[in-house]
């Protein structure tokens, strides 16, 4: 199947998909077949076990996304049906680029359209059906068209046998849907990646490939190796004495203080985004002194000690601030930023090793990133994946904290649960949980491909 051909046939099956419907089971359809069509088009390509984990995670994100119908599950689904596309299709080039990428098709692909030869075939016809075809079908339909125009202007009773009905279209969203549906399936599968790309991919390699070239060659110009090695030294010592204090302090002040009720979420708040820039600085450190030279640099065996208790102190931070979270937890129960801040720290502490391991294995800066956007993606499955909102109800009604009725009804996909704990102690939530619930009513209905799965099994009947 030619390229335009399999765009023509996504526009088909988008168009039948959304004329008339609201986002829903509609888009999951759409995904599963997109997914199956790389599969089939490009198997050959399918060279490793990562295409395979990425056509079951798509399956998979489509599948989350019927169910649920939430931003976490479409953007699972996006990102996953994106990398096996980008995989798929360009092997050789790092994942970390399809992000640029995306942004610069969604803007060339208004433009690149209308070069036609891009995708369309050579407009010369060599088979006999194509020309019969054009001979005996499409000019004569031209001429009728043409003459039925003409003669509709001289006679009232002929043009009435082709006007005196009405079709029930919605033509003005049949228009936006063919173009939508046809800019997305252009851009899908007709994508434009620059030479740049390809120049500049050598440059997110894991590994270094001009070690003599690197080896003794200096941040600044106007500081030798040794001088700049030395420096390094003192930064990092007395950063990781720096540290400790703050640990020391930090962990004084969460532990051994005594802290009013009141004040504990700031404290908590303060301390948490103080570990945030911390780790992130201190990612940067690590980036700074061991970008080239250094990581091959026999001279350098202190410094790479030192960076590697600057990481393991940072873990120690990053653990103080999760048993701090769990403090928050435990006074004020679950909520989603909360949860956010365990998915941050637990990120941050496996940002940590990969930096560890970029010095252990003399990687390149590049490699950390091009492994920590595996790590992300897969927290993006992970939350597309898990009823969150169901998870925070049931312990917070378990431990009776965070169960004010308003914060309840705000919750995703809980609704089981809180109805039947504000049938029990006769609450209300208000003008959240009559949003709540008619948002329920919107999706149970609604047509098939406008449904979310998860709304078909509540009750429609509730009080």
């Amino acid at each position: 199947m030619k390229k335009h051909q399999i765009i023509l046939a996504c526009t088909a099956v988008f168009i039948l998909l959304f004329y008339n419907e609201s986002v829903g089971i509609n888009i999951s359809i759409f995904g599963v077949i997109l997914t199956l069509l790389i599969s089939y088009f490009f198997q050959e390509k399918f060279v490793d076990r990562s295409h395979l984990v990425l056509v079951m995670t798509s399956i998979l994100s489509c599948f989350a996304f019927a169910w649920y119908g939430d931003a976490a599950s479409f953007f699972a689904l996006a990102l996953s049906i994106l990398f096996l596309q980008f995989k798929t299709q360009d092997g050789e080039l790092k994942t970390i680029q399809v992000f640029p990428l995306i942004f610069l098709n969604g803007i060339t692909s208004i433009g690149r359209i209308f070069i036609f030869k891009q995708w369309l075939p050579e407009r010369k016809i060599h088979n006999d059906f194509a020309k019969k075809l054009v001979a005996f079908v499409v000019i004569p339909v031209i001429f009728l068209g043409l003459f039925f125009i003409v003669y509709s202007f001289g006679s009232d009773h002929f043009s009435s046998l082709f006007t005196d009905y009405t079709l029930d279209i919605n033509l003005p969203q049949l228009i936006a849907m063919c173009i939508l549906g046809f800019y997305i399936s252009f851009s899908f599968w007709n994508y434009w990646i620059p030479d740049v790309c390809y120049e500049y991919n050598s440059k997110l390699n894991n590994d270094f490939t001009n070690v003599s070239e690197i080896k003794n060659q200096s941040t600044f110009s106007f500081l030798d190796l040794d001088f700049e090695r030395k420096s390094g030294q003192i930064t990092l010592f007395l950063l990781n004495i720096m540290l400790l204090v703050f640990i020391g302090t930090y962990n004084y002040e969460q532990f051994f203080e005594v802290v009013e009720k009141t004040n504990l979420s700031s404290d908590t708040h303060e301390r948490v985004n103080a570990v945030i820039f911390s780790i992130l600085m201190a990612v940067g450190v690590i980036m700074f002194y061991f970008k080239g030279g250094f990581n091959f640099d026999e001279k350098a065996s202190s410094l790479k000690k030192l960076a590697k208790v600057w990481l393991v102190l940072n873990v120690v931070l990053i653990v103080s601030a999760i048993i701090k979270n769990t403090e928050y937890v435990s006074f004020y129960g679950l909520t989603y930023k909360r949860l956010g801040v365990y998915a941050f720290l637990i990120l941050a502490i496996i940002g940590l090793i990969v930096s560890f391991q970029k010095i252990t294995k003399q990687k390149t800066n590049a490699f950390l990133f091009n492994q920590m956007i595996w790590y992300f993606y897969a927290t993006i499955l992970l939350c597309s994946y898990i009823n969150w909102g169901s998870l925070i109800t049931n312990y917070n009604i378990s431990v009776n904290k965070g169960v004010e009725p308003v914060f309840l009804s705000s919750l995703n996909f809980n609704d089981d649960t809180r109805r039947e704990y504000f049938l029990q102690h006769n609450l209300d939530g208000k003008n959240t949980e009559i949003r709540r619930e008619e948002l329920i009513s919107f999706y149970q209905n609604s047509s098939f491909l406008s449904k979310a799965l998860y709304y078909e099994f509540l009750n429609k009947e509730y009080k």
